[in-house]
């Protein structure tokens, strides 16, 4: 009896929701607010196609969104294509946004692109796509092909490809896309902020060039190790750099120790890649701070939970090697970033050794 009573109020409530939204949405049209290029849609409604739109997204649980779609199709329709991203409805069943903010808020949600989430998940992570509110984008921040999960201004895409007919296609989203906080608004105030998107772009472009930067500057490096002599050396760093960039290692700051005969740049590719990374380290070491340390010292390096230990250090008179091999020349190459050392012969590697 209890569990029937709560039915009834739950019908109750999101019947009186869906009436006060179409009362919204059919004062909306009546007051024929302009679109942002100050004159209204001219474009005619395929009205079958949104009932079918409408029942679909019924049968998903996002009864809001179906009833406005419904009742209202013009608020969705600027274009001869649409995305709509259909927010669920615990997230807009208590809203108290004014009637020209709620439509811009669903103009902010919907693309003038037919987008699938196949087509969404071949997008690069960070792209930016166009809404219906002028000059307003939303950014894809986050994407896992294999998962077929995509995260757009952060909020996940919960149910995708609720229904793609025509030119249409619905996602279903946890949330809306931008706050609804209605404190301190009116009209004029641009409330739906789209940062994100400027914001991660601005983060994407200072990507993109550090990386070029760093694979310039690892460019020279491998042409001056040929140039003063460690042409075997250079050969097999050569091969492995990209590897090594492509792992997102923090490398701003580096200590390479280049072996004078590097045999092993003839090996397998796998056997190379870790060889050459045991010869570099994420830290940058001067001859000065390497000789004061202490012997049994370790230095991590590329390779993972794999080090390099001093031998004799400042605790000893005749100097220091490192896994039992001599600096033969120290510093052959040095900037505020990277520090070379020339080495007698190539370090081991205690697991292939």
């Amino acid at each position: 009896m209890a569990s029937s009573c709560s039915e009834c109020w739950r019908a109750l409530a999101f019947f009186t929701i869906s009436v006060v939204l179409a009362c919204m949405a059919i004062s909306m049209s009546l007051h024929a607010i302009p679109k942002d290029n100050g004159s209204p849609s001219t474009k005619p409604v395929n009205y079958q196609l949104f009932s079918n739109a409408s029942k679909a997204l019924r049968r998903s649980g996002f009864n809001i969104i179906a009833t406005l779609l419904q009742v209202s199709p013009e608020i969705f329709l600027s274009s001869h294509n649409s995305t709509i991203f259909a927010i669920q409805d615990s997230a807009i069943s208590n809203t108290s946004l004014p009637p020209w903010l709620f439509k811009k808020l669903l103009q902010y949600h919907t693309s003038p692109l037919k987008l699938s989430m196949n087509d969404l998940l071949m997008k690069p992570q960070g792209s930016c796509l166009p809404t219906f509110l002028h000059q307003k984008k939303v950014a894809i921040t986050k994407i896992v092909v294999k998962e077929r999960l995509i995260e757009i201004n952060n909020v996940l895409v919960s149910r995708p490809d609720i229904f793609l007919e025509g030119s249409l296609s619905i996602h279903g989203v946890l949330e809306p896309f931008s706050s609804l906080d209605p404190q301190n608004i009116h009209p004029g105030w641009d409330y739906i902020q789209s940062q994100i998107c400027d914001s991660f772009s601005s983060t994407l472009v200072s990507d993109i060039t550090e990386s070029k930067n760093m694979v310039n500057e690892w460019t020279k490096i491998i042409r001056l190790l040929s140039s003063n002599g460690f042409v075997s050396f250079a050969i097999g760093l050569h091969s492995v750099i990209d590897q090594i960039l492509e792992d997102n290692i923090n490398l701003n700051l580096t200590t390479i120790f280049a072996p004078a005969d590097f045999a092993v740049v003839a090996s397998s590719s796998p056997l190379l890649d870790r060889i050459v990374r045991l010869h570099i380290l994420p830290q940058r070491f001067t001859y000065k701070e390497l000789a004061s340390l202490p012997g049994k010292t370790l230095l991590k390096t590329l390779v993972p939970n794999q080090y390099l230990v001093i031998s004799g250090g400042a605790d000893f008179i005749q100097g220091f090697d490192i896994n039992g091999v001599h600096i033969f020349a120290p510093e052959i190459l040095s900037s505020k970033q990277f520090v070379i050392h020339g080495i007698s012969q190539a370090f081991r590697d205690s697991r292939t050794s």
